[in-house]
């Protein structure tokens, strides 16, 4: 390299390292802008056991894994063991939420009489991370927000959800009660519809969906082609919301993780029923998006990883006496 001819020393030199710092600064911007901000958002499908899931007909779910993956997960804790929980809704999505089990949670039922919000569910603990990040849920059961997260309730923090959309189940006028259940299937075509809305346009840090039809099918007819259909339906919710996401992924540059699960499977004999601990009901199931997956996804991860996985993915740091609490482990790095 030549050195810099006198002419240029003095006040031209002057502005030409002014130049180079506008560039050079310019550059650290546009590595700084380049950085993807993490996003998270997890679906919580009803009733779905995996061997049902496996056979029927997911083009949504089956693209999502394409880049991430797949695995039987289980809920129910140990068997026979102090864990052990029953095979019940609420149950699962608690286990879920705060990354334990019932004995832990005190969530036995779908009744909600007295949740434990000594553990933390995963909006508690993003809240106390950053109170700035946008927290959003969509669900065809008002109780997944008003019991189960608490919000706004001081004995769970008094973190409120920055926007919800739920509570439609009660609205008779708008969705009357049939005996096929088919209100809660226009109600989840709702709420999904609105879920893609909300997140192509406002891109919240962590999103909950709850969609509820599948299990209502099952409850009703069972094992057979009426099970196989909904969950098609259902999958095609799902679609909408992944696209979402893949829209905003290349429009807003954001790192999201995607997460798809069920709650619980169902009887061996009819299809009709859960909550024991055959292993049928206790077997479920895992879709996601991520590529960092690391070797306990593939080792029969439980209900209660999902959380720490989050955490991990959304770099969320969890006070120590909560994180000693957990009973699950990431299966992301």
């Amino acid at each position: 390299m030549s050195p810099i001819p006198s002419s240029l020393m003095g006040p031209t030199r002057f502005v030409c390292l002014v130049v180079l710092g506008l560039i050079l600064s310019g550059c650290q911007l546009a590595n700084d802008a380049s950085k993807s901000a993490p996003k998270a958002i997890f679906i919580i499908v009803d009733g779905i056991p995996a061997d049902v899931l496996e056979q029927a007909q997911t083009p949504s779910i089956n693209e999502l894994v394409t880049n991430g993956g797949y695995t039987r997960s289980y809920v129910g804790g140990e068997v026979s063991g102090a864990t052990q929980s029953p095979t019940v809704s609420a149950v699962g999505y608690n286990s879920l939420l705060t990354g334990t089990w019932a004995n832990k949670h005190n969530v036995y039922d779908n009744v909600i009489e007295n949740p434990n919000y000594q553990y933390w569910d995963i909006v508690r603990i993003a809240k106390y991370h950053n109170s700035s990040l946008k927290t959003a849920l969509f669900s065809t059961w008002l109780e997944n927000r008003t019991r189960l997260v608490g919000d706004g309730l001081s004995e769970a923090g008094g973190y409120k959800l920055d926007y919800y959309f739920d509570g439609f189940e009660l609205d008779l006028d708008r969705f009357p009660h049939d005996e096929d259940r088919n209100f809660i299937r226009d109600i989840d075509d709702l709420v999904s519809n609105e879920a893609a809305r909300y997140i192509r346009e406002y891109g919240p840090d962590l999103s909950w969906v709850y969609l509820e039809y599948t299990d209502d099918v099952g409850h009703l007819f069972g094992d057979g082609p009426k099970l196989m259909n909904s969950v098609t339906l259902i999958d095609s919710y799902v679609g909408r919301i992944w696209n979402s996401v893949k829209s905003r992924q290349v429009t807003h540059n954001e790192d999201w993780l995607f997460i798809v699960t069920t709650d619980h499977g169902r009887d061996f004999a009819t299809g009709k029923n859960h909550g024991g601990q055959s292993e049928r009901e206790r077997t479920t199931w895992i879709a996601t998006n991520s590529k960092n997956l690391n070797s306990r996804f593939g080792s029969s991860p439980a209900v209660v990883d999902i959380l720490p996985s989050i955490a991990n993915h959304l770099q969320l740091s969890i006070p120590d006496d909560i994180f000693s609490q957990l009973d699950g482990q990431s299966f992301i790095d």
